[in-house]
């Protein structure tokens, strides 16, 4: 597929998840497939609803912008799975996108154990995850960042997270990894080409276990990112935080 081609798929639909709750009962209101993922819904947990995120074409190609549109309604429960990572391929001298934009109403919650996003060689992409809490919502994501399949350095990536908890700023970051020869500078990525993260937004998570990496947000909530060159070790040391973090937060 050429540049011009690919972008001519460029106003490609969103992925859309709306659920809300209606006394006990958890309910999928919107479950709309987009050009790249559809939403398909697994047994559901106790007190939540369980979304699988399945992947309808390949990976991203130049002119590509993936689109998901996440909504929890107020007192909702959802949990987001991914069956398998996202790769950014050779982009030939194009760019793609991916943009999340997710919204909690107060006392909502949503879990997602993201799979490795993969940004290949040549790949250039710009990844954004905006998320709107309101007051008592929550969210507990699990992030994996890959830059380069094996034996390869890694493409261009910008990566922005936002996120507002209670109409006010709870975390902001804008990780810059576009050229391979400054990341991989001493002091900054070096030799890791793996970022692994667990994240809390909305609830501060227990103290136990502790990590020497955890960073406590100026509001509710704290983040452990590891760096590495391997995805599965790093997932081993952060999946006893997810374990604990998974847990049900105060007043559920």
């Amino acid at each position: 597929m050429t540049v011009s081609e690919a972008e001519a798929s460029t106003e490609a639909e969103p992925t859309v998840i709306t659920v809300e709750r209606v006394g006990d009962r958890h309910t999928a209101l919107d479950l709309r497939p987009g050009a790249f993922l559809a939403p398909r819904p697994l047994l559901p947990t106790a007190g939540g609803l369980r979304i699988a995120l399945v992947a309808t074409s390949a990976g991203l190609l130049a002119g590509d912008r993936l689109r998901l549109r996440i909504t929890v309604g107020p007192g909702a429960r959802l949990e987001l799975v991914e069956p398998a990572g996202l790769v950014a391929y050779h982009h030939r001298g194009g760019a793609s996108s991916w943009h999340a934009r997710v919204d909690i109403g107060p006392g909502g919650e949503l879990r997602w154990r993201g799979s490795p996003f993969v940004v290949a060689d040549g790949a250039r992409v710009d990844r954004r995850m905006d998320v709107r809490l309101a007051a008592g919502a929550r969210m507990l994501w699990r992030d994996t960042l890959v830059l380069g399949r094996s034996g390869e350095r890694g493409g261009s990536v910008c990566a922005a997270t936002r996120v507002a908890y209670g109409g006010r700023e709870l975390f902001a970051e804008d990780l810059d990894l576009t050229d391979p020869d400054e990341r991989e500078l001493p002091g900054i990525l070096g030799p890791a080409r793996v970022l692994a993260s667990v994240a809390s937004f909305g609830c501060t998570p227990p103290e136990r276990p502790g990590h020497p990496y955890r960073t406590d947000l100026a509001g509710p909530g704290a983040l452990v990112r590891l760096l590495g060159g391997a995805a599965p070790a790093l997932d081993a040391q952060l999946d006893p935080l997810w374990q604990a973090w998974h847990g049900p937060p105060p007043g559920h």
